[in-house]
Protein backbone atom coordinates (compact mmCIF):
# COMPACT_ATOMS: atom_id res chain seq x y z
CA UNK A 1 0.00 0.00 0.00
CA UNK A 2 1.43 3.18 -1.33
CA UNK A 3 1.33 6.35 1.17
CA UNK A 4 -0.44 8.90 -0.60
CA UNK A 5 0.99 12.14 -1.11
CA UNK A 6 -0.08 14.77 1.26
CA UNK A 7 -1.47 17.85 -0.61
CA UNK A 8 -0.77 21.20 0.21
CA UNK A 9 -2.70 23.35 1.99
CA UNK A 10 -4.18 26.15 0.27
CA UNK A 11 -3.83 29.40 2.53
CA UNK A 12 -6.42 32.08 2.73
CA UNK A 13 -5.43 35.01 0.12
CA UNK A 14 -4.11 37.80 1.17
CA UNK A 15 -6.92 40.63 1.39
CA UNK A 16 -6.75 43.61 -0.61
CA UNK A 17 -6.34 47.04 0.53
CA UNK A 18 -9.14 48.94 -0.81
CA UNK A 19 -7.81 52.15 -2.44
CA UNK A 20 -8.24 55.24 -0.48
CA UNK A 21 -11.45 56.70 -1.83
CA UNK A 22 -11.36 60.29 -3.22
CA UNK A 23 -12.60 63.08 -2.02
CA UNK A 24 -14.67 65.22 -3.93
CA UNK A 25 -13.39 69.03 -4.71
CA UNK A 26 -16.24 70.37 -2.27
CA UNK A 27 -15.01 68.22 0.25
CA UNK A 28 -11.43 69.35 -0.36
CA UNK A 29 -12.38 72.96 -0.22
CA UNK A 30 -14.27 72.57 3.42
CA UNK A 31 -11.28 71.11 4.56
CA UNK A 32 -9.37 73.76 3.84
CA UNK A 33 -11.78 76.29 5.40
CA UNK A 34 -11.68 74.81 8.35
CA UNK A 35 -8.06 74.99 8.18
CA UNK A 36 -7.95 78.69 7.86
CA UNK A 37 -10.54 78.94 10.16
CA UNK A 38 -8.44 76.91 13.03
CA UNK A 39 -5.42 79.37 11.50
CA UNK A 40 -7.12 82.46 11.96
CA UNK A 41 -8.53 81.50 15.51
CA UNK A 42 -5.16 80.79 16.35
CA UNK A 43 -3.86 83.95 15.59
CA UNK A 44 -6.79 86.42 17.21
CA UNK A 45 -5.10 84.38 20.22
CA UNK A 46 -2.36 85.75 19.78
CA UNK A 47 -2.96 88.98 19.09
CA UNK A 48 -5.31 89.22 22.03
CA UNK A 49 -2.55 88.49 24.33
CA UNK A 50 0.04 90.59 22.74
CA UNK A 51 -2.24 93.57 23.08
CA UNK A 52 -2.89 92.81 27.00
CA UNK A 53 0.49 92.08 27.74
CA UNK A 54 1.38 95.61 25.57
CA UNK A 55 -1.27 97.19 27.54
CA UNK A 56 0.12 96.11 30.86
CA UNK A 57 3.63 97.95 29.96
CA UNK A 58 1.87 100.96 28.94
CA UNK A 59 0.10 100.87 31.88
CA UNK A 60 3.18 100.10 34.49
CA UNK A 61 5.69 102.52 31.98
CA UNK A 62 2.81 105.46 32.91
CA UNK A 63 2.76 105.06 37.05
CA UNK A 64 6.63 104.96 36.91
CA UNK A 65 6.67 108.29 35.02
CA UNK A 66 3.56 109.98 36.54
CA UNK A 67 4.31 108.99 40.58
CA UNK A 68 7.64 110.56 40.62
CA UNK A 69 6.62 113.73 39.24
CA UNK A 70 3.39 113.33 41.63
CA UNK A 71 5.68 113.27 44.34
CA UNK A 72 8.29 115.92 43.36
CA UNK A 73 5.92 118.43 42.60
CA UNK A 74 5.68 121.50 45.27
CA UNK A 75 2.91 121.24 47.66
CA UNK A 76 3.45 125.02 48.83
CA UNK A 77 0.69 126.81 48.76
CA UNK A 78 0.26 130.44 47.59
CA UNK A 79 2.08 133.33 49.70
CA UNK A 80 1.06 136.28 49.28
CA UNK A 81 4.79 138.03 49.78
CA UNK A 82 6.61 135.13 47.72
CA UNK A 83 5.47 135.85 43.40
CA UNK A 84 7.40 132.62 42.69
CA UNK A 85 4.75 130.76 44.41
CA UNK A 86 1.92 132.47 42.61
CA UNK A 87 0.69 129.68 39.15
CA UNK A 88 2.50 130.17 36.46
CA UNK A 89 -0.94 129.27 34.40
CA UNK A 90 -2.40 132.20 36.57
CA UNK A 91 -5.86 132.72 38.47
CA UNK A 92 -8.94 133.35 36.32
CA UNK A 93 -6.43 134.75 33.68
CA UNK A 94 -4.69 137.08 35.73
CA UNK A 95 -0.99 136.04 36.10
CA UNK A 96 2.89 137.37 36.55
CA UNK A 97 3.02 141.65 36.87
CA UNK A 98 -0.64 141.79 37.28
CA UNK A 99 -1.03 138.89 40.17
CA UNK A 100 2.08 140.95 41.89
CA UNK A 101 -0.06 144.61 41.82
CA UNK A 102 -3.22 142.80 43.29
CA UNK A 103 -0.51 141.32 45.75
CA UNK A 104 0.53 144.90 46.48
CA UNK A 105 -3.58 146.27 46.56
CA UNK A 106 -4.46 143.27 48.95
CA UNK A 107 -1.10 144.07 51.24
CA UNK A 108 -1.32 147.98 51.13
CA UNK A 109 -5.24 147.41 52.05
CA UNK A 110 -4.99 145.42 54.52
CA UNK A 111 -2.08 147.39 56.60
CA UNK A 112 -4.82 150.18 56.36
CA UNK A 113 -6.80 148.18 58.25
CA UNK A 114 -9.62 147.25 55.21
CA UNK A 115 -10.42 143.57 54.76
CA UNK A 116 -11.62 141.58 52.46
CA UNK A 117 -14.17 142.75 50.71
CA UNK A 118 -12.11 146.24 50.56
CA UNK A 119 -9.62 144.30 49.16
CA UNK A 120 -11.82 142.45 46.88
CA UNK A 121 -12.70 146.39 46.10
CA UNK A 122 -9.56 147.69 45.14
CA UNK A 123 -8.56 144.71 42.79
CA UNK A 124 -11.76 145.23 41.06
CA UNK A 125 -11.04 149.21 40.45
CA UNK A 126 -7.78 147.90 38.79
CA UNK A 127 -8.66 145.28 36.80
CA UNK A 128 -10.98 148.03 35.19
CA UNK A 129 -9.17 150.61 35.30
CA UNK A 130 -6.08 149.42 34.01
CA UNK A 131 -5.64 145.41 33.93
CA UNK A 132 -3.63 145.33 37.10
CA UNK A 133 -0.77 147.14 35.50
CA UNK A 134 0.96 150.22 35.85
CA UNK A 135 0.52 152.16 32.75
CA UNK A 136 2.21 155.57 32.19
CA UNK A 137 -0.72 156.67 29.72
CA UNK A 138 -5.15 156.88 30.24
CA UNK A 139 -7.90 157.67 28.65
CA UNK A 140 -6.94 160.79 26.94
CA UNK A 141 -4.25 158.62 24.60
CA UNK A 142 -6.00 155.54 24.05
CA UNK A 143 -10.33 157.16 23.88
CA UNK A 144 -9.78 160.73 23.75
CA UNK A 145 -11.39 161.64 26.21
CA UNK A 146 -11.77 164.99 28.23
CA UNK A 147 -12.90 165.99 31.58
CA UNK A 148 -15.99 167.88 31.96
CA UNK A 149 -14.66 171.33 31.68
CA UNK A 150 -12.88 170.14 28.06
CA UNK A 151 -9.44 169.32 29.52
CA UNK A 152 -7.58 166.39 28.34
CA UNK A 153 -7.19 163.80 31.35
CA UNK A 154 -4.59 163.18 33.03
CA UNK A 155 -5.12 159.15 34.11
CA UNK A 156 -1.98 157.11 34.87
CA UNK A 157 -1.12 153.91 37.01
CA UNK A 158 -3.38 150.84 38.35
CA UNK A 159 -6.02 153.05 39.38
CA UNK A 160 -6.00 155.49 36.34
CA UNK A 161 -5.75 158.93 39.03
CA UNK A 162 -5.69 162.05 37.32
CA UNK A 163 -3.18 164.55 38.73
CA UNK A 164 -5.22 165.84 41.53
CA UNK A 165 -5.07 162.30 43.40
CA UNK A 166 -1.29 163.04 43.43
CA UNK A 167 2.25 163.48 41.52
CA UNK A 168 2.92 161.36 38.87
CA UNK A 169 5.51 159.24 41.45
CA UNK A 170 2.28 158.71 43.44
CA UNK A 171 0.43 157.40 40.71
CA UNK A 172 2.98 155.48 39.13
CA UNK A 173 3.81 153.91 41.91
CA UNK A 174 0.78 150.33 42.99
CA UNK A 175 1.41 150.60 46.84
CA UNK A 176 1.14 154.67 46.90
CA UNK A 177 -1.73 154.57 43.91
CA UNK A 178 -3.60 151.76 46.40
CA UNK A 179 -3.22 154.08 49.44
CA UNK A 180 -4.68 157.12 47.55
CA UNK A 181 -7.77 154.70 46.59
CA UNK A 182 -8.13 153.58 50.00
CA UNK A 183 -8.01 156.50 51.41
CA UNK A 184 -10.56 158.17 49.00
CA UNK A 185 -12.63 154.97 50.10
CA UNK A 186 -12.46 154.94 53.48
CA UNK A 187 -14.65 158.40 53.69
CA UNK A 188 -17.29 157.51 51.70
CA UNK A 189 -20.16 157.21 54.30
CA UNK A 190 -21.32 153.28 54.31
CA UNK A 191 -19.51 152.23 51.71
CA UNK A 192 -19.86 148.38 52.92
CA UNK A 193 -23.41 148.68 52.28
CA UNK A 194 -23.34 149.58 48.50
CA UNK A 195 -22.91 147.54 45.90
CA UNK A 196 -19.23 146.96 44.73
CA UNK A 197 -19.18 148.75 41.88
CA UNK A 198 -21.59 151.47 43.29
CA UNK A 199 -19.04 152.44 45.76
CA UNK A 200 -16.09 152.10 43.02
CA UNK A 201 -17.99 154.84 40.96
CA UNK A 202 -18.38 157.16 43.71
CA UNK A 203 -14.70 156.62 44.41
CA UNK A 204 -13.10 156.55 40.56
CA UNK A 205 -16.04 159.29 39.57
CA UNK A 206 -16.24 157.47 36.38
CA UNK A 207 -19.54 157.32 33.97
CA UNK A 208 -20.91 153.51 34.49
CA UNK A 209 -21.42 152.90 38.18
CA UNK A 210 -22.10 149.27 36.72
CA UNK A 211 -19.07 148.75 35.07
CA UNK A 212 -16.89 147.35 37.59
CA UNK A 213 -19.96 144.47 38.90
CA UNK A 214 -17.84 142.81 35.36
CA UNK A 215 -14.48 142.20 37.22
CA UNK A 216 -15.77 141.35 40.64
CA UNK A 217 -16.03 137.10 40.40
CA UNK A 218 -12.23 137.62 39.24
CA UNK A 219 -11.34 139.91 41.68
CA UNK A 220 -12.87 138.02 44.65
CA UNK A 221 -10.38 134.57 42.75
CA UNK A 222 -7.66 136.78 43.10
CA UNK A 223 -7.81 138.00 46.47
CA UNK A 224 -8.66 134.70 48.03
CA UNK A 225 -6.41 132.66 46.15
CA UNK A 226 -3.39 135.34 47.70
CA UNK A 227 -4.82 135.02 50.94
CA UNK A 228 -3.91 131.71 52.04
CA UNK A 229 -1.85 131.08 54.88
CA UNK A 230 2.41 131.27 54.07
CA UNK A 231 3.38 127.88 55.16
Amino acid sequence: MTASRARPRAGKPAARRRPAAKRSPAARRRAAARRRTASRARWRTRGRRLLVSAGVVAVVAGLLVLIPLGLARDPAPVCIDRPETFPAAGIQGWRGEQLENAATIIRTASALGFGRDGQILGVMTAMGESSLRAIDYGDWETRGWTNPDGSRTTSIGLFQQQDWWGSVEQRMDPAASATLFYERLGRLPEWQSMPASHAIHRVQINTDREYYARYQEDATAVVDALSGPCE
